[in-house]
């Protein structure tokens, strides 16, 4: 891009920004009350009959990802399980109060916050990303995807006018209606806060950007099942998992790894919720199509397993919902191991459990270090050494891994559409971002009577090796 093109990327931003920081230091003084009722009316007016229907809609047709039920359901849990974890949590002024350390904590807004918004989500992540940088009196500009810039500028507009009838200023939320790598760049440059929901090109440049960044590392999550797993209730979590939306979720399953005493009764469970085991000839065919000159083929990427088969040259029965392929390598020699994005699933198998272990290390190294794994079993030895021994920042038990790791009404896992990965992911942070980290906190400490302990309370037996 020409030089002059990139000043009037960083001018049309800087524009941008002057805009949503006034707004934002008009609603400083907001109270906790004005702010709870301001983002409830915000996403009521999202997800409400009506909005979230012409929303997920426009998603499906404008990034051909996906389908309607997965967005309009991803919406209904992400974004009213925000609302809900966000109910009763105080964001203003004083939110915490210690006395016996004599430490108090109020909470003070980060700014403007710029939010990066990909194309495979494009109806929760601005939607969830606004009420969460709401929640902490922030103003939020999100720049999305090209491929979904009409989703994202539709739900900015039903903000925007939510916030004029509240009273509230309207640049709180702004969206980058015609989006550019560069005016990308230049938002993360010139916010106060970046939130990086994308790929790892995307996040890498969010970190060099000069800009504090909550970014998110790459998915690749990987099951175990072993011989206590309840087989047909495994397969169904695992076929609503990861058929949701044509696997658009990072956190879909990726690799299972079954103990082989139940591999081929495992097997025949995911056959009978709509799995497809491809044959030696089928898997390379299948491979051949799923990655060109080494980068996942755009046309297969979250598409039914009818489409992946046509693109594939494959058949498949009627009623298939997704692809199951057995793999034994791990790495950039089997392409399987890896993220597909897809609703295609690799399968191996394990014996003793360090095995299944050792697999899950092996794979989210290779890719999705960080991420998450998960199991279904009832054994709590297992369950414990699963916890214990793998590099991932969430570990769900029994259940699918989509739905479960960004939140849902069956576990405790905060609402969010970012995960971040903790340092072996490359990221800051190892927890679901929410509201909380959009906000600075000042400690405030008062003084106290010394309590000093006597180096026998510190060290112990130590003293006396």
């Amino acid at each position: 891009m020409s030089t002059v093109a990139t000043l009037n990327a960083a001018e049309y931003v800087a524009e941008l920004v002057a805009r949503a920081k006034k707004s934002q230091e008009a609603i400083e003084n907001y109270t906790q009350e004005e702010v709870d009722r301001l983002v409830a009316a915000v996403v009521w007016n999202i997800v409400k009959d009506g909005p979230a229907q012409e929303i997920s809609k426009l998603a499906v047709e404008e990034s051909g990802m996906g389908n309607f039920d997965g967005k309009y359901n991803k919406l209904m849990a992400k974004a009213k399980g925000a609302v809900r974890d966000m109910i009763g949590k105080k964001s203003v002024d004083v939110i915490e109060v210690d006395e016996v350390k004599q430490i108090m904590k109020i909470a003070k807004p980060v700014g403007v916050i710029g939010a990066l918004i990909p194309c495979t989500n494009p109806e929760a992540t601005p939607t969830v990303k606004t009420a969460h940088a709401l929640k902490g009196r922030n103003a939020i500009i999100m720049s999305p995807h090209p491929r979904t810039k009409k989703t994202n500028t539709f739900i900015t507009n039903i903000i925007r006018e939510t916030l004029k009838k509240y009273g509230a200023p309207e640049d709180l939320v702004i969206a980058i209606e015609e989006p550019t790598m560069e005016i990308s760049n230049e938002l993360m440059k010139q916010c106060d806060l970046v939130l990086a929901t994308g790929g790892a090109a995307l996040v890498k440049t969010a970190y060099s950007s000069g800009t504090p960044a909550y970014g998110v590392g790459a998915g690749n999550a990987v099951i175990v099942v072993d011989e206590t797993a309840d087989i047909k209730d495994a397969a169904m979590k695992i076929r609503v998992s990861k058929t949701f939306d044509f696997a658009t979720s990072c956190s879909a399953e990726n690799s299972l790894i079954i103990q082989e005493h139940i591999y081929s009764e495992f097997v025949e469970a995911l056959q009978a919720e709509g799995g497809y085991l491809v044959s030696a000839e089928e898997k390379e065919k299948l491979q051949n199509a799923m990655w060109v000159d080494g980068h996942l083929n755009p046309k297969i990427i979250a598409q039914s397993a009818q489409t992946i088969a046509a693109v594939a040259g494959l058949k498949l029965p009627e009623g298939t919902s997704f692809i199951m392929v057995e793999e034994t390598g791990i790495g950039t020699n089997y392409p399987f191991s890896g993220e597909k994005l897809s609703v295609v699933i690799a399968l191996y198998k394990f014996n003793q459990f360090s095995e299944a272990v050792n697999k899950v290390n092996e794979i989210t190294s290779y890719q999705g270090t960080g991420h998450s794994c998960g199991i279904h079993s009832f054994n709590e030895d297992h369950i414990m050494e699963l916890a214990l021994k793998t590099k991932v920042s969430r570990m769900n038990i029994r259940q699918g891994q989509a739905p479960a790791n960004t939140g849902n009404w069956f576990n405790g896992m905060p609402f969010t559409t970012t995960l971040g990965c903790g340092s072996w992911g490359g990221n800051i942070a190892s927890e679901n971002i929410t509201w909380k980290h959009l906000i600075n906190t000042t400690w405030v400490s008062r003084p106290f009577d010394p309590v000093v302990p006597t180096d026998e309370e510190l060290f112990g037996e130590i003293m006396n090796d």
